[in-house]
């Protein structure tokens, strides 16, 4: 090439490149102006400036163009066309190494993902844009998602979290002084309060975010909180005002052309109609809004769409009409649901969308009434099935199956480093908790844990995104009504299963040979009767209580005549699960001064779901049994007074270790004072002694430890007895375990929670978990899920069976019960389900243990044979 040629060529490129830059500039303006028009004129504009900078070479001014054309893109609703412009600008900036330009890219392919309701994927392009944010010090950009990622776990239900991220946020936007998106954040808070039922908070919020949205001119933050403040008031019942406040939502949303804003008012005014009593209106506007979320490909607004104009349709009688729309709602949800690698957030998720199966149920049931031989009611079995411990059933699928085996060996490592970190630090806390120490480096810590745990539960959802064994696993799926009276039940046996709904609650009693269903009453109702027992059943000095025969009338009466003779196995639901079945009484058959339990004369067990047995009997199929039979954790050392440390101790603990623990939090929460429970030796030395010494463990004192509890050890056994505290905490689930020996055999402070993180991470080849610990089988209810607590980490861990309290239980009675099951188990060699009720029986006719609350709070779980 001549030295003119390429003198030519730099002038002809220079000249495109200001062409292209001029192209750029222009339709970055009209993009700027908002309205659809001028956005399609900026769109051929961007075109024409790409092309240039693309025969120019130009790629580094290409990016930025293809980032327009994405926001374009996505403004039409054409999504997927945005997701390619911003992919192909992800590619040139990690070409470049430009850290800016790569986590905005990644931000905006989050945001795509997470508006077509793929919310792990969104999640992971955050959690990859955020930490460049922070390299490069961008506090707008990591405020922005910051938000955005609290935006997905509010959607999820995981409404703490969503508040911990917005909080976040909030003082960033502050920072920087962006009023329009510190009134996006304030809104997002508000909602948070408002899903949760504290409406005044979220109305505080929501006012706050109008008021900066307006004094920032952002209409479309303005529309938001405006059609935020209607819902508020809708709740509230105040309908005329919820219609004022979404009326004038909708201009704005309008000059904004935010079409999934209006679909959202649209939606409102049609709830709003309906409570009214307007049901055609209420439909017309749901036609609409669904119409606009179909364009859009808005699935989860769809799903909701769907489930509104199902119960409209179910209100106006129009019961297949409604079946139609909540069947097809109900296949976006699953879809949505399948797409979340993580179970916490398949959970979470799964509890905001219980009430599309209740609706589904209520209206296959409401069509068996009608048409009793279509075999509605065994629809609605399923249904049931469908709704409830979805979650450990895949749990449960995994357990056995290698998930790591082909995953890089760079994540596993992350994996197996973050939990040493966490033990490290977890050790730390009890170390610094143990001594005075300020409340700001307890906190500091514990906010440590709290972001370790966190980066450990998304590395255990990167591994399932990428594990070929994960990929391969078929997703179970609940059984169907022949599959569970083939697979599951047996001719002694009768399935109970509950389902608590709003207008009305349903019972089916199935055998290996039939269906019956029933119709309780509405779950207000059941749960008022629950309430009343459990406070009854919880005192030791009441033997009999008419909320016994109250609530067994509300919940046994139509199906008494079919229990006789029968195993019954319970799937309860809501506030059944804290009910102990062997305590009620089979109702008219006995007068009112008589107190006969269920248990005189039933075997009882309970289930998550009936399809949950047939996991655990796959799972069971093929296992040798284990060596060895009993291992006992009994009597551990809790606090710095104890008699087992004199002489230990160096120096006592300025603090004690337990009060301070890494469980003080759940302590605390729990209300549980922790005593040295002087009975659990003579428990533990009792029935260690039913079996050949080299067949038992012992594990008292200071081995019943952390470390006895998580050693390969354990595996050789076939039953395992933990004699011991347990907490259930409500308000941090993840807090719940066993509490085992605080201080080692030197007298020094030590790790002694095993908490349910742990218990998911054992091995174990048991036949039988026993728990005789206070309130072991609690757990945090989750709609869907059921008690989400310990019993499903031991059935995780390995064993089908789980024996726990449902309160906490006096310490000598329970000594006695447990030692009369063990005889029963090993020397009458009863199965543990028969043994268990056998043992309860004798101690409730024991004159001073007759009360229901020495001997009704355990209850097995799992597997009956």
């Amino acid at each position: 090439m001549t030295r003119q040629q390429y003198s030519v060529n730099v002038a002809q490129t220079s000249k495109k490149n200001l062409t292209a830059q001029q192209a750029y500039q222009q339709a970055k303006q009209l993009y700027e102006q908002g309205t659809a028009a001028a956005r399609v004129q900026a769109m051929k504009k961007f075109e024409e400036a790409l092309a240039l900078y693309q025969t120019a070479g130009d790629r580094t001014s290409q990016a930025p163009i293809l980032i327009y054309m994405g926001k374009t893109h996505s403004d039409f609703g054409e999504k997927q066309t945005a997701q390619d412009y911003y992919k192909q600008a992800l590619s040139i900036y990690q070409h470049l190494k430009d850290k800016s330009g790569q986590a905005t890219t990644l931000n905006n392919i989050g945001k795509i993902y997470s508006e077509l309701g793929e919310k792990q994927k969104a999640l992971d392009y955050y959690h990859q844009a955020l930490p460049l944010r922070r390299q490069i010090k961008d506090k707008r950009g990591e405020a922005i998602t910051l938000n955005n990622i609290g935006a997905i776990y509010a959607f999820l239900g995981e409404q703490q979290k969503a508040l911990d991220y917005y909080h976040q946020s909030l003082p960033l936007k502050i920072q920087v002084g962006d009023k329009a998106s510190w009134a996006n954040t304030i809104n997002g808070i508000g909602k948070v309060y408002l899903d949760l039922g504290d409406e005044q908070k979220a109305l505080d919020y929501f006012n706050q975010s109008l008021l900066l949205s307006q004094q920032g001119k952002n209409k479309t933050n303005e529309a938001i909180a405006l059609n935020n403040i209607g819902i508020v008031h809708s709740n509230l019942g105040n309908q005329q005002k919820a219609l004022d406040y979404f009326q004038q939502s909708l201009p704005l949303f309008a000059i904004a052309e935010d079409k999934s804003g209006t679909a959202i008012a649209l939606n409102n005014l049609g709830k709003v109609y309906a409570k009214l009593g307007k049901q055609q209106t209420a439909l017309d506007y749901y036609i609409q809004s669904l119409n606009l979320f179909q364009q859009l490909g808005s699935k989860p607004r769809e799903a909701q769409n769907l489930y509104d104009i199902a119960s409209l349709e179910r209100d106006q009688g129009n019961l297949k009409t409604a079946q139609s729309r909540i069947e097809t709602s109900l296949k976006i949800v699953e879809n949505l649901r399948s797409q979340l690698l993580s179970q916490e957030l398949r959970t979470s998720y799964f509890a905001t969308v219980q009430d599309y199966y209740q609706l589904y149920i209520d209206l296959l049931m409401q069509l068996h009434k009608q048409q009793p031989d279509q075999g509605y009611d065994k629809q609605a079995l399923q249904a049931s099935e469908r709704a409830r411990a979805r979650s450990l059933l895949e749990l449960l699928s995994e357990a056995n199956a290698d998930i790591r085996q082909g995953v890089e060996p760079k994540l596993l490592s992350q994996e197996r480093l973050l939990q040493q970190k966490l033990d490290v630090l977890e050790t730390q806390q009890v170390e610094l908790l143990s001594r005075k120490n300020t409340e700001s480096e307890a906190q500091a810590l514990e906010t440590q844990i709290a972001t370790l745990l966190e980066q450990y539960k998304q590395i255990q959802a990167q591994i399932r995104a990428i594990s070929p064994r994960y990929a391969a696993l078929t997703q179970p799926q609940p059984l169907t009504l022949r599959q569970i009276q083939q697979q599951v039940l047996d001719d002694n046996t009768l399935l109970l299963e509950y389902s608590l709904g709003e207008k009305r609650s349903y019972l089916w009693a199935v055998t290996n040979k039939n269906i019956v269903s029933y119709e309780l009453p509405k779950r207000a109702d059941i749960e008022a009767a629950v309430q009343k027992f459990r406070q009854d059943i919880t005192s030791p000095y009441l033997k009999h209580s008419p909320s016994i025969n109250k609530l067994s009338q509300l919940i046994l009466a139509p199906v008494a005549q079919q229990l006789e003779g029968k195993r019954l196995v319970v799937v309860s639901d809501g506030a059944l699960q804290y009910v102990p079945f062997a305590a009620l009484i089979t109702p008219n058959s006995q007068p009112s001064s008589k107190y006969e339990p269920l248990l005189l004369k039933h075997e009882i067990i309970t289930l998550p779901s009936a399809s949950t047995l047939d996991i655990l009997r796959q799972e069971q199929k093929g296992r040798k049994l284990a060596p060895k039979t009993l291992a006992v954790l009994a009597d551990p050392v809790f606090r710095s007074n104890d008699e087992r440390l004199q002489g230990k101790l160096s120096r006592p603990p300025l603090v004690s270790n337990l009060d301070n623990l890494a469980l003080s939090r759940s302590v605390s929460d729990s209300g549980i004072n922790f005593e040295r429970l002087r009975f659990t030796r003579q428990e533990a030395e009792a029935i260690l002694a039913l079996v050949p010494h080299h067949k038992g463990k012992p594990a008292l004192d200071f081995t019943a430890s952390r470390q006895t509890a998580t050693s390969e050890e354990l595996s050789q056994y076939r039953i395992i007895h933990f004699a011991t505290h347990g907490i259930f905490n409500s308000k941090h689930p993840e807090l719940s375990g066993v509490v085992l020996s605080l201080f080692d055999d030197k007298g020094m402070p030590q790790n002694g929670f095993l908490r349910l993180r742990d218990i998911f991470n054992l091995n174990l080849q048991s036949e039988l978990v026993v728990l005789s610990a206070c309130q072991t089988g609690l757990g945090e209810e989750i709609k869907g899920e059921g008690l989400v607590g310990l019993t499903r980490g031991f059935m995780y861990a390995g064993s089908p069976r789980v024996v726990v309290s449902l309160w906490s239980v006096d310490d000598q009675a329970t000594s006695e019960l447990m030692q009369r099951f063990y005889q029963q188990m090993l020397q009458a060699r009863l199965k543990p389900a028969a043994a268990l009720r056998n043992a309860q029986i004798e101690i409730w006719r024991k004159q001073k243990y007759a009360a229901p609350y020495y001997w009704a709070a355990f209850t097995l779980q799992g597997e009956w044979n």
